[in-house]
């Protein structure tokens, strides 16, 4: 964002010293994506981390004063933090937040555990509660572990709890979001949905006619991507999945010839992936979801599970097809209402553009005021 540009989250906290405050620096996802425009809007503040491996990064990021925990000093930690989670707590209460006037954090895990100075303004903009505290602990952990460790879950949750009593304002990413803050924390939040890039998520020049159907996921449990796997094995019908994670081994086993496992992309051969596909297969229960909007940015209609975020940004029989049950079957039954449809790739592409970063920056500045001013 240049100089000349207007940036209302800027112009918002003219006149106070901002600090940010983030889990974890160890690559560019959603969250990521959400810090640098906050990095961009704010370039002067410092930013508070557990740990930081800065080459994994953006410049935006990295090109600032940024502190970190006693993590930081941990031989391979950003190898192993995943496995830390014990620490995690401790490690954010002992880290020293600069002085500022208001402490502005993305939080997925513990940045609401920071201590900002006692005069400084917390506002909390919240991915999700704790994912294997509240909501997945046997997918993350699977059946046996979740078990042994249910008694150090539920000491987490009370935990997680107590600390958001630091966090003066909560904004959350999506409606889902926000129950789930209320439900869990019993905090009121407001809604701002993160942006998507539609400066570079486009449409192929001329169109493109998709021959294969396409996921872009971290390959993790609770993304439920044997589903897809499952399905499209069955079905015959090419499937190409980009992205890494725990249960690629166990993906692959289970997968025919016809599912492709790509590893991991740039975020150019992302580009051309969406560009270049049928439909964007998206099944598993999601906080919101900016891998729908890229795709609906390129023109492409997305068939995903009918709960979560996606169901705030998929506009079903417009802009995709939704199925009801986690089930090889219902997802095919939905693939198959997709390929008897009719899409027009500029209703996916003027849907996206309602969740353009211009509109972000604009609803932030406002949540951002409001929360300053109550």
């Amino acid at each position: 964002m240049s100089g000349a540009q207007k940036n209302p989250l800027a112009e918002a906290l003219a006149g106070r010293r901002v600090a940010l405050g983030h889990d974890w620096l160890t690559g560019m996802r959603g969250g990521e994506r959400v810090l640098e425009l906050f990095c961009q809007a704010l370039p002067d503040s410092p930013l508070v981390t557990l740990l930081a491996d800065t080459s994994t990064v953006s410049d935006p990021i990295r090109s600032r004063e940024i502190v970190t925990s006693f993590m930081q000093r941990i031989p391979g930690v950003a190898r192993s933090y995943r496995k830390m989670l014990p620490i995690m707590g401790l490690a954010a209460a002992t880290t020293r937040v600069p002085d500022c006037d208001v402490f502005l954090t993305t939080n997925s895990c513990v940045a609401h555990a920071f201590v900002p100075p006692p005069s400084a303004r917390m506002i909390c903009y919240c991915f999700t509660p704790m994912r294997y505290a509240w909501l997945f602990p046997r997918e993350y952990l699977g059946p046996a572990k979740a078990a042994i460790a249910a008694p150090y879950l539920a000491y987490l949750r009370r935990w997680d709890r107590l600390h958001t009593r630091r966090v003066d304002s909560f904004i959350a990413i999506s409606d889902h979001v926000r129950r789930r803050i209320s439900d869990f924390y019993g905090r009121e939040s407001q809604v701002v949905y993160p942006p998507v890039d539609t400066g570079r998520c486009t449409p192929a020049p001329g169109g493109a006619a998709g021959k294969y159907d396409l996921v872009v996921s971290a390959l993790v449990p609770y993304k439920r991507i044997d589903l897809a796997v499952r399905a499209y094995s069955k079905s015959g019908f090419p499937l190409r999945i980009a992205g890494v994670g725990s249960s690629s081994s166990a993906l692959r086993e289970m997968a025919a010839p016809n599912v492709e496992f790509m590893g991991w992309r740039s975020d150019d051969e992302i580009l051309e992936l969406y560009r270049n596909c049928r439909f964007l297969i998206f099944p598993g229960e999601e906080d919101y979801g900016i891998v729908p909007l890229e795709a609906m940015a390129c023109g492409k209609p997305v068939v995903a599970f009918g709960r979560g975020g996606a169901t705030e940004t998929v506009v079903g029989g417009t802009t995709g097809v939704f199925f009801d049950e986690q089930s090889e079957d219902a997802l095919a039954g939905a693939v198959a209402r997709a390929e008897a449809a009719r899409w027009d790739p500029a209703a996916c592409r003027a849907r996206a553009e309602e969740f353009s970063v211009p509109r972000f920056l604009e609803s932030m500045a406002a949540a951002v005021s409001g929360a300053l001013a109550r």
